[in-house]
């Protein structure tokens, strides 16, 4: 019987970084579950084409309960499946969170939670590809994260 020290279920952006940390470790034993498969597939690369993985063996395909004010309409909630997750299907989009909840969250009492406390969290897991003029980014992460160099007019 096989036993671990840690076992972590999903193997989305979060779970492989949690891994791979956990890993480093040699005396650690990690376990990383994930229900789907390696992720494969013609437009998996590609910018904007997340449509195409919609209800396909690579997303969950949650939906959320009906909706009154949508004509109780049930709305698509994508999540990957598979080794990536919702990255590996287009819907990867790198968001820190708001600065000023962080801080909220540190003067209700959870102290080490202001984001002054959390930022070199968020820098040690970014490799950023962009200009990082404010040194707010980090450099050497295991999470690359790259700015888009598209913008639709209406961004502007």
């Amino acid at each position: 019987m096989n036993s671990f020290d840690f076992v972590i279920c999903g193997a989305g952006t979060s779970g492989c970084i949690l891994a791979n940390r956990l890993s480093a470790d040699p005396s650690i034993r990690v376990l990383l579950l994930e229900a789907g498969g390696e992720m494969r597939g013609p437009n998996l690369s590609a910018l904007g084409a997340a449509i195409d993985q919609w209800d396909t063996h690579l997303d969950w395909a949650y939906r959320s309960t009906p909706q009154v004010n949508l004509n109780n309409r049930r709305i698509l909630l994508n999540r990957g499946k598979g080794l990536g997750g919702s990255s590996g299907i287009n819907f990867g989009m790198y968001v820190r969170g708001n600065r000023g909840d962080y801080d909220h969250w540190a003067q209700l009492g959870n102290r080490s939670w202001g984001y002054a406390d959390v930022l070199p969290a968020f820098r040690s897991l970014e490799t950023f590809m962009g200009d990082d003029a404010g040194g707010y980014r980090g450099k050497d992460g295991p999470l690359k994260v790259t700015p888009t160099d598209w913008r639709h007019p209406l961004v502007d």
